[in-house]
C-alpha cells in the first residue's frame, strides 16, 4: 500500500469508492455527500486551498485506489478543520487501516495549523463510530452551520 496527494486522475475511482459505500450503508440520501455537486471533481476542492484543505490517496499493491480520506477548514469552529470523506473499499476494512489513515490526517492537520478536528457521520456507521471513538473523538451537538442534512453523529478531538 502507499499514499499520495489527490490528483485529478484519482477523482472517478474515488466518487465511485464514496458512492458504492454510501449505497452499502443505506446513505445514498439527499443531504449525504452522494449528491454533492463536486463528488466526481473532489481533487478540483482539495487541491484549490493546500494551505487549509489536504486529500489523501490510499492504494493497493497493484495501483487501484482502496481508500482516502481528508480535511477541511470548518469554520463553525474556531481553529478546527473538518475529517472529511474517509473511505476504505470493503476488501480492506477490518484491517486497522482507518485508524491509520486519521492519525495521518491529524499529523497533516496539525502541520496546517489546526487545533481540533471535528467530523460527522451516521448511525448507519457503527464500525466508522467505533473507530472514531477509539480515535479520541467526542460526541457533541450538532453544531450550527452544518451542510450534510442526513448525518446525526457529530464528533470533536483535540490535536
Amino acid at each position: 500500500m502507499y499514499y499520495q496527494e489527490i490528483t485529478p486522475l484519482d477523482d472517478p475511482a474515488l466518487a465511485e469508492l464514496i458512492r458504492s459505500s454510501l449505497k452499502e450503508h443505506d446513505l445514498a440520501l439527499p443531504g449525504t455527500v452522494y449528491y454533492d455537486d463536486g463528488l466526481n471533481h473532489l481533487s478540483d476542492f482539495y487541491l484549490s486551498d493546500a494551505e487549509k484543505r489536504f486529500y489523501y490517496i490510499l492504494h493497493g499493491d497493484d495501483g487501484q485506489l482502496i481508500g482516502g480520506i481528508g480535511l477541511a477548514e470548518f469554520d463553525c469552529i474556531p481553529g478546527c478543520a473538518e475529517l472529511q470523506k474517509l473511505y476504505l473499499a470493503a476488501s480492506e476494512r477490518g484491517k486497522g487501516i482507518g485508524y491509520e489513515l486519521i492519525s495521518r490526517i491529524e499529523d497533516k492537520a496539525r502541520e496546517l495549523g489546526y487545533q481540533r478536528i471535528y467530523l460527522e457521520t451516521h448511525t448507519n456507521l457503527p464500525a466508522a463510530i467505533h473507530i472514531y471513538e477509539k480515535s479520541g473523538f467526542r460526541k457533541i451537538e450538532r453544531p450550527a452551520g452544518v451542510v450534510h442534512a442526513a448525518m446525526n453523529r457529530f464528533y470533536l478531538k483535540e490535536l
